[in-house]
């Protein structure tokens, strides 16, 4: 990778929770093996793996990604959404892993149907970057500003969810938090 180029994983089978990793790190860090075996440390007693898909082609839980970024010294701060993203204090927050409903494809025939899908968001050369695997290139969301209203947009539906990927001593201490913002 260049310097100056965003990083972006495409989506292939169900490793969006590989993708997201890999992008909000701009790096290829996990591959599904890596993932297959932080499955097998979660439960290593279990025949049929609760951490993703029987079929064995990805749908990593949170579980997974949870452990894949405490392998980084990173961590992953589940965001309550009955807070306001103006009280993120940005710059101690790496980058966002959001999960998200999703529409179901087979081909160019979408189904009605929904799933869950993992993306990853992130700050690369001062601006933020919609990294979602099955965009066909990543999409240039902006400055602070526009992050807050696109994180605020993503996050409206009820089944949305947002990760903070921040280093292990902000998680600890809590400084991704803005206590002090009125807006709270």
């Amino acid at each position: 990778m260049n310097e100056g180029e965003v990083f972006h994983e495409k989506q292939r089978l169900e490793l969006c929770a590989i993708h997201a990793l890999n992008n909000v790190l701009q790096e290829r860090v996990f591959t599904k093996e890596t993932a297959d075996d932080i499955c097998k440390r979660l439960a290593p007693q279990c025949v049929v793996n609760p951490h993703r898909s029987m079929l064995g082609t990805g749908n990593y839980d949170v579980n997974v990604i949870m452990a894949a970024l405490q392998s980084r010294e990173l961590a992953a701060v589940w965001w309550d959404k009955r807070r306001t993203v103006h009280c993120l204090c940005l710059s101690k927050v790496q980058g966002f892993i959001l999960n998200v409903p999703s529409r179901v494809s087979l081909g160019i025939v979408s189904l009605p149907l929904r799933r869950r899908h993992w993306l990853a968001v992130c700050l690369v050369n001062g601006q933020y970057y919609n990294l979602d695997s099955k965009l066909k290139n990543p999409v240039c969301i902006g400055g602070e500003a526009e992050l807050r209203v696109f994180l605020s947009e993503q996050l409206s539906p009820e089944v949305a969810e947002m990760l903070l990927v921040v280093r292990q001593e902000v998680e600890e201490d809590g400084s991704w938090l803005n206590l002090d913002n009125p807006q709270n």
